[in-house]
């Protein structure tokens, strides 16, 4: 009797959990160093988006909103410094977002979509417009993030930094309404495509 305690004692044993299976499997990661699928992206600054911000000014003052989304597009911050510097780059989106009047937006989009990298540039905006949806709606459920919307001067010379009661929530309501009607032309012009790609893209603005 004590020969079998003693076989079923060894054969319970879990010391064979402290061998590491996956180092024996030359097609596990423990073998290739994963950094490698994420090529590293080049670290945005605050500075530098000022800078795409002031350039992108220029461009819609005079007048060339599609030059505007286009710089915004192609200078995506997907390694931002610091939460500012990504907060201004989506500002600086939607400002140019809420500047383009609804019967260009589709035209523009299908200008975009048809240059080269037209397919990613709107895949960016995508992008954007997601994030912007998720600033508005903490901020319409009271948390502490800020919204892209911006605060405007008053006649005073002072801004407005609380109104009449629900001017909150009306200039976030009119935010995400933008944010929505922008994300159903990109839809209509590249696709539901657009959607699954921004959701499997590890890359984030």
């Amino acid at each position: 009797m004590s020969i079998i305690r003693e076989h079923t004692a060894a054969t319970l044993s879990d010391a064979w959990r402290t061998i590491n299976i996956d180092a024996l499997d030359p097609d596990s990661s423990s073998n290739f160093d994963v950094s490698t699928l994420h090529p590293p992206q080049p670290e945005i600054t605050e500075a530098d988006v000022r800078q795409l911000a002031s350039q992108v000014r220029q461009l819609l003052r005079g007048g060339d909103a599609e030059g505007a989304l286009r710089s915004c597009l192609e200078a995506p911050v997907y390694n931002a410094a610091d939460a500012l510097a990504a907060e201004l780059a989506l500002q600086t989106v939607t400002e140019v977002l809420q500047s383009i009047k609804a019967s260009e937006m589709t035209p523009m989009l299908r200008g975009i979509y048809a240059a080269p990298g037209g397919s990613e540039g709107l895949d960016v905006l995508m992008k954007y417009l997601y994030k912007g949806m998720a600033a508005t709606s903490s901020a319409s459920g009271g948390s502490a993030p800020r919204t892209p919307t911006r605060m405007t001067p008053q006649p005073t010379g002072l801004s407005q930094f609380s109104g009449r009661p629900g001017a909150s929530a009306e200039s976030t309501g009119g935010a995400m309404s933008v944010l929505l009607s922008w994300h159903e032309k990109v839809v209509e012009v590249a696709g539901l495509g657009c959607i699954g790609r921004v959701m499997t893209d590890w890359r984030r603005v």
